[in-house]
């Protein structure tokens, strides 16, 4: 958002008037968009988000003018963070200044700092209210500290990027970290039949079906503000006194907008169902993620590493063919690209997801660089050492060594593994599908090898 235009009423030249009031600020006219019309203006308004606006919550308090912590509100577009700002703006009574970090710099923000700093004097507090604030980089997010830990300003940041990632740690540890969740179907509902009826909105002008109302509310996915744009671009296609049905809104929204960003905090969460349900065996839930990515336009090749990992990472000797699928798709993103390679991802994901699971590959590899990390195994045996070169047998290298292709049995008692390491056991195979047998015959081989018959 842009405040330059009013730059007159943000930074007042004398601190003998009171600061002018902040209601309309986040309040267009007609004109604006339905989604920005019908943002709520009382606390009673507010849909969702319970767990933040019930009694004797911070942000209540916070609201309603009680609450002296600054405040992070993190959560998906469309679920309250900029109303829950308008609400602050009228609520606390306090001069109100929001910037954008979209088009706001260092120099914006100390020019903020300084007049309220001069405000203060004259008992006139500052709410500053910062937009999309993972945009701002660390130098700008660090001429905010001082600010905020002597409550010079009183900071109101809204993200929807996870702030463990994209704000700095100083400034986390100054204020409340607030987690904004996605609406539930029945408060979208809400949303959008007061858009239906509201002065503000359509005002009746159309009605509409309860089918189109259902697919209103599945487009939205838990996004306030789409809901109603996706409403007002249906209900330009309606006369008025006319009804919105399904086959108009299919005329007129296209599909719903994905929610994934390749470059936040969606990504990583998306990833981490989509592995966690092919490690759960949860085929349908893969499936989803894997569409998800796939539909927002994620780059096929992350999608085929992270299967060739998790094909030894979760399934291992479970079903050694797992890794071979894994790999065949990756390679196939690279011979054919989408959209046809969705096809392989998709074969790779439900042979992983309905395979069997074992974690005995990473737990042994982990267990055995753990060991050499901290400094254990000696050295080398001298009956494994390199015998392939002159002098090597006055040196006792490979002398002694037992051929296991002589035993009948192909294998041989005799010590592999360094001395300090005589009771290592790194793998150890689970009975879930083809290691039931590794399970079985791992121990016979043990015992053979270190001589325990």
């Amino acid at each position: 958002m842009n405040n330059m235009s009013s730059q007159d009423s943000l930074f007042p030249s004398t601190h003998t008037e009171p600061p002018q009031a902040t209601s309309d600020y986040f309040h267009p006219g007609d004109h604006a968009p339905l989604a920005a019309r019908m943002r709520p203006r009382s606390l009673d308004d507010v849909v969702g988000q319970e767990h933040l606006l019930g009694e004797g919550r911070p942000l209540r308090r916070l609201v309603e003018g009680s609450g002296e912590a600054s405040v992070i509100l993190y959560g998906p577009p469309g679920t309250g963070k900029t109303t829950i700002a308008s609400l602050l703006s009228s609520a606390t009574g306090h001069r109100f200044v929001g910037l954008s970090a979209l088009n706001s710099g260092v120099k914006e923000v100390r020019t903020v700092i300084d007049q309220a700093r001069r405000d203060l004097i004259h008992g006139i507090r500052t709410v500053l209210f910062i937009d999309e604030v993972h945009r701002f980089s660390k130098t700008q997010q660090d001429a905010l500290l001082s600010a905020v830990e002597n409550r010079t300003v009183l900071l109101v940041a809204a993200t929807t990027e996870n702030p463990s990632f994209s704000i700095v740690s100083p400034l986390l540890s100054r204020s409340l970290l607030l987690q904004l969740h996605s609406l539930d179907d029945a408060a979208i509902r809400t949303v959008l039949t007061r858009a239906l009826t509201d002065p503000r909105g359509l005002d009746n002008r159309i009605t509409v079906t309860d089918e189109a109302l259902d697919q209103l509310v599945l487009l939205a996915g838990g996004d306030a503000r789409r809901a109603l744009t996706y409403l007002e671009a249906a209900a330009e296609a309606v006369v008025d006194s006319g009804e919105l049905d399904v086959a108009t809104i299919r005329d007129n929204v296209n599909r719903a907008v994905v929610r994934y960003d390749r470059d936040g905090d969606q990504h990583y969460d998306i990833t981490s169902a989509f592995i966690k349900s092919i490690r759960g065996s949860d085929v349908d839930a893969a499936l989803h993620y894997l569409a998800r990515m796939i539909v927002a336009g994620e780059d096929p090749r992350f999608i085929a590493r992270r299967l060739v990992i998790h094909a030894s990472e979760d399934i291992g000797m479970a079903d050694p063919t797992a890794l071979q699928t894994a790999t065949a798709a990756a390679q196939a993103v690279q011979l054919i690209g989408m959209p046809e390679a969705r096809l392989n991802l998709a074969q790779a994901t439900i042979h992983l997801a309905t395979a069997p699971k074992s974690n005995s590959v990473c737990k042994a590899i982990d267990a055995a660089m753990a060991d050499v990390a901290a400094g254990k195994g000696g050295a080398v045996p001298a009956h494994l050492r390199d015998g392939h070169y002159s002098g090597a047998k006055e040196l006792g290298h490979a002398v002694g060594y037992k051929y296991p292709h002589d035993d009948p049995r192909g294998v041989v008692e005799q010590r592999y593994i360094p001395e300090d390491l005589d009771d290592a056991v790194y793998y150890e195979p689970t009975e879930h599908g083809s290691e039931k047998r590794q399970f079985e015959f791992l121990g016979r081989l043990r015992r053979i090898i270190r001589g325990h018959n």
